[in-house]
């Protein structure tokens, strides 16, 4: 069993930034890719970002050069760097382990002038 912890939401203006982070309760990274998701009211939920074991990256184009996923391998956490947010960035952002049930519980991230 995994645990993913996530966290760092929070409600912000536009043009700020937030970082999430998920931290998951034992070494993960042979398990497969870590993807970042998003769900906005009303809308399906979306793969935002991406990260391998190798550490090759992938974005959603509506978020690439603004957003930046990573991983410290030493904390076992992938974190998501979002700058310069928009109002349509706000949603339930959830961090899971691509191919499995793992999944965080998920943090909400409000964007809003």
């Amino acid at each position: 069993q995994v645990q993913l912890v996530t966290s760092g939401g929070g409600s912000v203006q536009p043009g700020d930034s937030l970082r999430l982070s998920c931290a998951a309760s034992r070494n993960i990274f042979r398990l497969g890719a870590m993807v970042w998701h998003r769900q906005a009211p009303g809308k399906e939920r979306e793969s935002v970002a991406s990260i391998t074991s190798g550490g090759s990256t992938n974005y959603v184009d509506s978020v690439k050069g603004r957003f930046t996923i990573s991983r410290d391998n030493t904390k076992n956490t992938v974190y998501l760097q979002m700058n310069n947010l928009k109002p349509e960035d706000t949603a339930v952002y959830y961090c899971t382990i691509r191919g499995t049930n793992y999944w965080g519980q998920g943090t909400q991230v409000t964007v809003s002038s």
